[in-house]
């Protein structure tokens, strides 16, 4: 037997498998049982005539060989959804398969652009992935979305980003904090404070250290935490204050549960990026969802967000780049 013969049920399983390095999650993840993803999984390495996978308990980690054939399964699924969209739209259709994935930032308003978009088109069906930006990453590198929405585009991976909104970052603290009583403030006067930040590797949390390195402040005191829903929480707690992105926060400023402090310097605006890959053929329905952003991209996410404050007023017009 050679791989030749393999069937592409058996590539989609060994691909879930790979992604959830479990065998209990690759089967939860298709519907099928644990003993059918093994027997999948043994008659692909009788073809292969090699170890695909590695077991650790209930762990697995794929063998050299093993992570070759991921790659392959990987790029299997994704020409036959773009010949599946392609054949789709040769026979009129209007519909087709969208997949999107976006930083944990953009949870705030992804599903608003979405709604939105799918009202225009009720026959797409949408997949939407809310992972944190090494994921993202990843999903993109291994073609396994149509489109990222980040901040920053990556380094060292070919892409086309554009711009399709601006994207302040602000200081926030609870209406009670003694900073918070003043009209204007330097960076230099935080750094008492505990400052609640991200974890390693988030874009957030190299913007606000680029913020600090080129004033020359050094915090005494930070708190890491790993999503932007427990930053918010421990400020209100009066934990620390936290630099965090404005359209993370509306409903709390609304409902004065936070607040943006004037500090010199901020908001720090950066943009939202529509991403995919460079050498990626578009689909009909994901070039029109990026034309979507492109065009109506900022008057969505003001809408979406619900509050816009100084920060963003402060930031109008949009900048299209690309990046490669």
């Amino acid at each position: 037997m050679s791989l030749r013969h393999i069937t592409l049920r058996q590539l989609v399983v060994f691909e879930a498998l790979a992604r959830h390095r479990s065998f209990s999650a690759a089967a939860k993840a298709l519907h099928l049982t644990q003993p059918a993803v093994s027997m999948q999984v043994r008659q692909l390495e009788d073809a292969a005539g090699v170890a695909l996978v590695e077991r650790f308990g209930k762990r697995i980690d794929l063998t050299e060989a093993g992570a070759e054939l991921a790659r392959c399964a990987r790029d299997v699924e994704a020409r036959l959804k773009d010949a599946d969209d392609a054949l789709a739209t040769i026979r009129g259709l209007r519909g087709g398969t969208l997949d999107i994935a976006v930083l944990s930032t953009a949870k705030y308003f992804a599903p608003h652009l979405l709604a939105e978009f799918r009202r225009r088109h009720p026959d797409v069906s949408l997949r939407l992935a809310v992972s944190n930006r090494e994921a993202v990453l990843t999903a993109l590198a291994e073609n396994r979305t149509d489109l990222a929405i980040m901040g920053q585009p990556p380094k060292g991976l070919e892409v086309e980003a554009q711009v399709f909104a601006p994207h302040p970052l602000v200081i926030i603290a609870p209406p009670a904090h003694p900073l918070a009583r003043n009209k204007r403030l330097r960076l230099a006067d935080l750094a008492k404070e505990n400052m609640l930040i991200r974890e390693p590797g988030s874009g957030t949390r190299s913007a606000m250290e680029r913020l600090f390195a080129q004033q020359g402040v050094r915090l005494r005191s930070s708190t890491e935490m790993s999503s932007n829903e427990t930053i918010k929480q421990a400020v209100m707690a009066g934990m620390g204050i936290a630099f965090i992105s404005l359209h993370t926060i509306g409903l709390e400023v609304k409902a004065r549960r936070l607040v943006t402090l004037p500090v010199a310097g901020t908001p720090v605006m950066r943009n939202w990026h529509v991403i995919h890959l460079a050498r990626k053929r578009l689909s009909p329905i994901a070039q029109s969802f990026k034309d979507f952003l492109l065009e109506e991209g900022t008057d969505l996410l003001r809408r979406a967000v619900g509050f816009e404050g100084r920060a963003a007023r402060a930031h109008s017009g949009r900048v299209h780049s690309g990046s490669r």
